[in-house]
């Protein structure tokens, strides 16, 4: 794979409700540059966006290896307006399933190649270094016309084609040989644009990676339309802690909260990655594991992104735990009825509605 691309400023506004003021889209793309990511879409190309010049002007001045790119619709306009900022990469974009060529454009399907290959050409001519199109509802279109634009894109000179699953449709299996067979049609990068209706956009996107893919969307927290899109979170960790990628994990937190603050959202507590309360836990044999070694019920370290580790004794103890407890108290544990203790602790823990806190464990034990 060539690396991921953060769609947090493009997608991620999209959100219902949602509108980031310039000042915290510069904080997103600081915070997505000291994660490690290769390339952040910084918006769409449009002369509406009247903070665009002066946030583009502002990502050209970060020192890094990213690439910048722009959204971009395959109209002469847009693409003029794209030049003028002069990104990275462009990436055009245009549907391609029939429902979205019928019912959003009202066009054809000769429609829709002819405009694809005038906009690459297009761009091609005004110098562009690297031109993406991206095939909207692409896990809806029909799979003999998706060969024939991506056959057409490849001889108007595209750098890369992106397969967007515009309604979350996508499962991995799928997904995964849509990607192989795309990528045998010739010498073309391919990106994935998943969406998490169905709440597969991580599982599908990492599938496609699997199956060759070159690149995949994300963004902070998943935020984009309806249900969002794939995680940055949970991709970037997944590939750095399983797969050759090299992100920084430990930046991810901060930036995941920064962007919940700002949108307004919460962090559940047990949200893959960076919820608050993933490393808690209170269920007896679980507990045992985890005093013995961490790793027996955890898949990554806590400190890896700033987490805590809390261990706690409540409705789910058992004696092995009791027990263990006892002699760290220095109480010796012959003297005492264990059953006794584990249903005290249960009992308590039952009644004040969570687990028991140190003294509270102490004083059933003392009083036992």
């Amino acid at each position: 794979m060539k690396g991921l691309i953060d769609s947090t400023l493009r997608e991620g506004s999209q959100t219902f409700g949602l509108a980031f003021s310039l000042a915290q889209k510069k904080e997103i793309f600081s915070g997505l540059c000291s994660v490690g990511i290769e390339e952040i879409e910084i918006g769409l190309a449009t002369a509406l966006d009247e903070d665009l010049p002066e946030l583009m002007e502002f990502c050209r001045g970060h020192d890094g290896g990213r690439r910048l790119a722009l959204w971009c619709r395959c109209r002469r306009e847009d693409i003029l307006c794209a030049r003028s900022l002069q990104p990275d990469v462009l990436s055009l974009s245009i549907p391609v399933s029939d429902i979205h060529i019928e019912k959003k454009i009202a066009r054809s399907r000769k429609w829709v190649l002819e405009a694809a290959k005038s906009s690459i050409l297009q761009a091609r001519q005004l110098g562009f270094r690297f031109i993406s199109l991206g095939l909207e509802d692409a896990t809806r279109a029909d799979h003999g016309f998706l060969k024939n634009i991506v056959q057409t894109a490849i001889a108007a000179g595209v750098d890369r084609v992106r397969l967007a699953d515009t309604v979350g449709i996508a499962n991995p299996i799928a997904f995964a040989d849509l990607v192989r067979s795309i990528k045998n049609l010739g010498s073309v990068e391919v990106g994935v644009h998943v969406h998490n209706d169905f709440g597969m956009a991580t599982a599908n996107s990492l599938a496609a990676l699997d199956a060759g893919g070159d690149w995949a969307d994300v963004t902070v927290l998943g935020l984009g339309e309806r249900a969002g899109n794939a995680h940055l979170e949970e991709l970037a960790s997944y590939l750095t802690l399983h797969r050759a990628n090299r992100y920084t994990l430990e930046a991810l937190a901060g930036l995941a909260r920064n962007v919940a603050e700002m949108s307004g959202r919460a962090i559940e507590p047990h949200r893959p990655i960076v919820g608050e309360k993933i490393f808690y836990c209170e269920t007896g044999l679980h507990l045992q594991g985890l005093k013995n070694d961490t790793a027996t019920y955890e898949p990554f370290s806590p400190d890896i992104f700033g987490a805590s580790r809390k261990l706690h004794y409540g409705g789910k103890i058992g004696r092995k735990e009791v027990l263990r407890y006892l002699g760290g108290v220095k109480k010796h544990a012959a003297t005492i009825n264990l059953d006794e203790i584990v249903l005290a602790v249960r009992r308590k823990a039952e009644a004040i509605g969570r687990p028991l806190k140190r003294k509270e464990l102490l004083s059933i034990i003392s009083s036992s």
